[in-house]
């Protein structure tokens, strides 16, 4: 999964990039400064915040790893580390995770999907254990809607794996599963480029496969099983 880290480590270093070139001066001087003033505190010292974060997780180490990754990203949150990239904390709790094998290896639990089923007060309660509690409940909501999207997922591989018995063995049905299990959306030139067929065809093979189509547009139509 060499591809799929480093395009994580790619968004990383994208937002470690962004962080650094808001905190560097502007050419347009005051005028910046008075217009970042009235979105961001410009006392707000996130080096120190970030160093006292990371003394949490180093005493966190010896925890067990989901009960690390919740202190960390309930810290992240308290501590308020970033105030550009509040959501970072959140990826570096699935990227801990990740780290001790807990999650999957090809991507990060999708940690906003389960709390979002979390109610706020929750979340941000003023006892920590309450908070800890909800963020643990977060995340094994993630979990389950993972498992219930793999379900819908094999059952739709299944659907579509039974129209393509009896076919020939040219046939492009079978490569146009695996294209569409691979990808939430597929458009004619994906199609028609991995395929190896004309953009016709690949509309053609589409419609003999069922795909939903996705957009509702008579152009730049794109189809898909999600």
């Amino acid at each position: 999964m060499d591809s799929e880290f480093a395009a994580i480590d790619a968004v990383l270093a994208r937002s470690n990039a962004a962080i650094e070139q808001a905190r560097r001066p502007s050419r347009s001087g005051a005028r910046d400064v008075d217009s970042k003033a009235l979105v961001y505190d410009l006392d707000w010292d996130e080096d120190a915040r970030l160093e006292e974060w990371r003394d949490v997780v180093r005493q966190a180490h010896d925890l067990p790893p989901v009960l690390a990754a919740i202190v960390a990203l309930d810290a992240w949150n308290e501590l308020s580390v970033s105030q550009h990239a509040p959501w970072l904390g959140r990826l570096l709790a699935a990227t801990m995770l990740r780290q001790v094998d807990i999650s999957t290896g090809g991507h990060l639990v999708a940690v906003n999907v389960g709390l979002k089923t979390i109610p706020v007060d929750r979340r941000r309660h003023r006892d920590r254990d309450t908070r800890l509690l909800a963020i643990a409940q977060g995340l094994l909501a993630a979990g389950e809607i993972g498992l219930k999207e793999h379900d819908r997922l094999a059952l739709a591989r299944t659907m579509m794996e039974r129209k393509i018995v009896g076919r020939r063995t040219s046939s492009k049905l079978p490569e146009l599963v695996e294209l569409v299990m691979a990808k939430p959306l597929v458009s004619s030139a994906m199609v028609a480029e991995t395929l190896g067929v004309t953009q016709q065809a690949a509309r053609r093979i589409v419609v003999e496969l069922g795909l939903r189509e996705m957009t509702g547009r008579g152009r730049f139509r794109a189809w898909g099983i999600l």
